[in-house]
């Protein structure tokens, strides 16, 4: 069932389940209507016809051209977090919508379950754990992988990538990083074309958003490039690796293992080849979710609905 707070200066549709008191505190005086955890388009586009938003807070499903053409009050989709990929935007931009992020609200929890995806990779945490479990002792076996003197690649060197180099830096990592956007990179960092990243690093972690001119950036032809026994890090969006091609580099051996926070299908379905590949490291999508995100990334969404409105 929809919640609805007490009317003032016109609604806020949530396409999620709540916000943090702190970002319902900055929107008091407007009726904010949630659209539920699992909102499909129709949904979508009957409360916009109902309730007629003046924003829209993007948390989970898809903002589509047919949900924005039934908004005639519409004026700014603030998202609940930094990727823009599932709103429609050049539909909003038609229709003169203004578009924002929540730049670098989630950075500090993406970067650091990054690195506790690569750790784990590197450590073999999981398969630690399992092998301990069932009665092991695998101390006269195992070996692990340092990061100290190995070089971290990184693609996307923005609020999260940075954070992602600076901790590889700290650890005594050459960093190297591709970034189209970037005119400059931090101290200790080496800007290079993609392809070089990719062939030239022994971890590799994805921090840029999905475009249609980068998707399926890691595939057969760029994964073979990479150096034997390296690992892949993905808390951005599924859609930048063909899944196939890695499952096959992970079963081969040709890399060590593989970090994944994003599938090119959310939730991933049932019976998916990861699923089955025990050098995958595989979460949720929660590389964002933390309590102290959770609030900085409802603040921003509704301080720049906020900042638009008053414009």
């Amino acid at each position: 069932m929809n919640t609805v707070f007490q009317p003032q200066c016109g609604v806020i549709l949530v396409t999620g389940t709540d916000l943090a008191p702190q970002a319902l505190a900055l929107l008091s005086e407007f009726n904010i209507v949630y659209a539920g955890a699992k909102p499909e388009e129709e949904q979508l586009v009957a409360l916009c016809r109902q309730h007629q938003p003046i924003a829209i807070i993007v948390r989970y499903g898809r903002l589509t051209d047919r949900v924005m053409a039934a908004c005639s009050n519409l004026r700014v989709i603030a998202k609940h977090g930094a990727g823009l990929d599932t709103i429609a935007l050049d539909a909003a931009a038609r229709r003169g919508i203004a578009v924002k992020a929540a730049v670098g609200a989630n950075a500090a929890a993406v970067a650091e379950h990054a690195w506790a995806l690569i750790l784990a990779c590197a450590k073999n945490v999981t398969q630690l754990d399992q092998r301990m479990r069932a009665g092991h002792w695998d101390k006269a076996t195992h070996k692990s992988l340092e990061m100290n003197g190995r070089t971290l690649g990184l693609v996307g060197l923005g609020a999260i990538g940075a954070r992602v180099a600076a901790i590889g830096a700290a650890m005594g990592m050459n960093v190297i990083a591709h970034d189209p956007y970037a005119q400059s990179a931090p101290d200790g960092v080496t800007l290079l074309p993609l392809a070089d990243v990719i062939a030239g690093c022994d971890v590799l972690s994805l921090h840029c958003p999905l475009t249609p001119d980068n998707a399926n950036m890691l595939n057969a032809a760029t994964l073979a490039t990479m150096r034997p026994g390296a690992i892949v890090v993905n808390t951005a969006r599924g859609g930048l690796i063909d899944e196939a091609a890695l499952a096959d580099a992970l079963q081969s051996g040709a890399l060590r293992a593989a970090g994944l926070d994003s599938f090119q299908e959310e939730p991933m379905r049932a019976g998916h080849p990861f699923a089955g590949i025990a050098n995958a490291i595989l979460s949720p999508h929660v590389g964002g979710v933390s309590a102290d995100a959770y609030i900085s990334m409802g603040v921003a969404a509704a301080n720049n609905i906020l900042n638009v409105l008053a414009a």
